[in-house]
């Protein structure tokens, strides 16, 4: 697999080699990555303890720069080492040393799998079964915890970064990394069999619409359809299933957000790296251990009016924020953007609208479906196909209400008559449906113009 092609799997956008098949082979880990013997565990156990002793407080001091603090753990680590008796090989001396310090300035057993580009995620499930993606496959790796203890103190290190806590009484949080990779933690009683963990990595450069058209996400006539749209400032939804790549989508689609605009962002962790100057970025906080405290998306939400925003982006709508965003959207908020998990155009205003009634408020279906067709003006469907790969399959123009049902018209369409090539990838693409939609005099108005031909031969025009 080429570089490219590695660093677009570990985004989840690229084509992996196949469908996704579970694998208990430990083969496909490198031979740098054998089991280490339980006598070396044990001994790492020690000398982790023994170092944390030894250095308490001073490992938060924040007067200790980065640098300073890896000499001083270093040094430290050495003589903790020195005083064990069990003989070790340089090779295992030196892996002793890297594990350790991986655990107290680290994520121990999954830094070097944080640090492999070829690997897209990360699960734990319980100190001694760890797995992760690579190519599409899910293998088994050699990477374990030495305890439950051990692998509760990496969560706790992760979420206590963003803020975040968890403990029995919040035994479940959601966090990220410093490279934005999201983070999902369960600890018992509600992970049975020990606490589970799971990290979705990130790339540290996000993905340009070019990366995505390259990948064969979107063809470049969807692109360029995709930047009028948000030139002219239309309201676009992001829909699609679960890792369909909506977030790395919309992340893309920001670029095309003039820099002279004022963006607010609001998400339930950070993720969206959006390339403008002038950006605000709001996280939402949970209630603390008295249940106060608590900022939901929705506070954030109302909030974001009062901030003079040109345009809000929230990372995803899955409760009664729909209503406000709706209504920013309808009051002046044009170009705002979200995401919101459904399988189909159909399906995302349908899902809009039973997150609307999620809100409190009792109101009639008819007045929700008006709010949802008045707000948003296109919607744009990702799936994750068969063959593993991420696709634009519609880009749908919301035109109205007719009766109480919304009227769509599908714009683009992934084609598949192409049929697949010898490893089984999809060959089709997106392609116009020939039809022209209303928002495209919204083009001609502001003065965007499109190639000739983005809406198909039959209506094709030198610049709207």
């Amino acid at each position: 697999m080429s570089l490219a092609e590695r660093v677009a799997t570990a985004r989840g956008l690229a084509p992996s080699a196949g469908p996704v098949r579970v694998s208990t082979a430990t083969s496909p880990e490198p031979a740098a990555a054998a089991a280490p013997s339980d006598a070396l565990l044990q001994m790492k156990e020690r000398a982790s303890t023994a170092l944390f002793a030894r250095l308490g407080t001073r490992l938060g001091n924040p007067d200790l720069g980065e640098e300073q603090l890896h000499a001083l753990v270093r040094t430290e680590l050495q003589r903790v080492v020195s005083f064990e008796q069990t003989p070790l090989t340089p090779e295992e001396r030196q892996l002793l040393l890297r594990e350790v310090t991986d655990d107290v300035l680290g994520y121990g057993p999954l830094q070097p799998l944080l640090e492999d580009p070829s690997v897209t995620e990360i699960m734990v499930n319980g100190p001694d079964a760890v797995y992760v993606e690579r190519g599409g496959r899910l293998v088994r790796t050699h990477a374990r915890f030495a305890s439950e203890a051990h692998l509760r103190r990496v969560i706790e290190r992760i979420v206590s970064q963003v803020g975040r806590r968890i403990d029995e009484s919040s035994p479940l949080v959601d966090a990220r990394l410093a490279d934005g990779s999201r983070v999902n933690a369960v600890i018992p009683p509600l992970s049975f069999g020990g606490s589970s963990l799971t990290v979705r990595k990130f790339s540290a450069q996000p993905f340009t619409v070019a990366d995505l058209v390259g990948f064969g996400t979107l063809s470049p006539e969807t692109a360029d359809l995709l930047r009028a749209c948000v030139q002219a400032r239309l309201n676009v939804i992001v829909s699609g299933g679960t890792g369909s790549g909506k977030t790395t989508l919309l992340n893309a689609l920001s670029s095309f957000i003039p820099a002279d605009e004022r963006i607010v962002t609001i998400e339930d962790a950070v993720e969206l790296q959006l390339q403008q100057d002038h950006v605000v970025r709001l996280e939402s906080r949970p209630a603390n251990i008295e249940g106060r405290g608590g900022v939901s998306i929705r506070d954030l939400v109302r909030n974001a009016l009062r901030m003079r925003p040109d345009r809000i982006v929230v990372g995803e709508v899955r409760g009664g924020e729909s209503l406000d965003m709706l209504q920013a959207m309808n009051t002046g908020h044009d170009g705002s953007m979200s995401t919101v998990h459904a399988n189909s155009p159909r399906d995302a205003l349908a899902r809009l609208e039973t997150l609307v009634l999620m809100s409190g408020l009792d109101l009639p279906s008819r007045a929700i479906r008006e709010q949802i067709v008045s707000a948003v003006d296109v919607v744009v469907q990702l799936s994750r196909l068969r063959d593993g790969s991420r696709r634009v399959t519609h880009v749908t123009e919301v035109q109205g209400l007719e009766s109480e049902t919304p009227v769509l018209q599908d714009v683009y369409r992934f084609d598949a008559a192409a049929g697949v090539d010898a490893s089984g990838r999809f060959l089709g693409t997106t392609v116009p449906t020939g039809v022209r939609p209303r928002f495209a005099d919204r083009f001609a108005e502001l003065g965007i113009t499109v190639p000739a031909g983005t809406f198909g031969a039959s209506s094709a025009r030198a610049a709207w």
